[in-house]
């Protein structure tokens, strides 16, 4: 990933803040400018909750350089509870205990490392509850 356009994401990485539209009460994660369900324009900043389920997922067996350390990858889309989805790796279990319809905490991890001054980029990741 660019750093500049890290850098521009970090409200979202760090914080999982959302916009609401106040005309629909749609979710748009990562904010929009445009509500893709009726048009507005108007939206409300809102942090969402951690928790959610696994709406569907895959698993990487083959991931890029900085990532073949991790394979198998489960990645999954995440819907919270509040009802936007992200798409987030599924973190500490077997792949086989990855399954539609679970339950996850989204946690805030490393993601990588960039370039050769190692500059570091945070997200969530998500954990199996239960």
């Amino acid at each position: 990933m660019i750093t500049p356009r890290y850098t521009r994401e970090i409200p979202q990485r760090y914080h999982l803040e959302a916009g609401k539209c106040t005309e629909c009460n749609f979710i748009a994660f990562p904010p929009r400018l445009i509500c893709p369900e009726c048009g507005s324009r108007e939206f409300e900043q809102i942090s969402l909750s951690p928790s959610g389920k696994i709406v569907t997922y895959t698993v990487v067996c083959v991931a890029a350089e900085e990532f073949s350390t991790e394979t198998p990858l489960p990645i999954a889309i995440i819907e919270t509870d509040e009802g936007a989805r992200l798409t987030a790796q599924v973190v500490d279990c077997d792949p086989e205990e990855v399954e539609i319809g679970k339950r996850v905490r989204l946690i805030f991890r490393c993601i990588q490392k960039e370039g050769l001054a190692g500059i570091r980029q945070y997200g969530y990741k998500a954990v199996l509850e239960g």
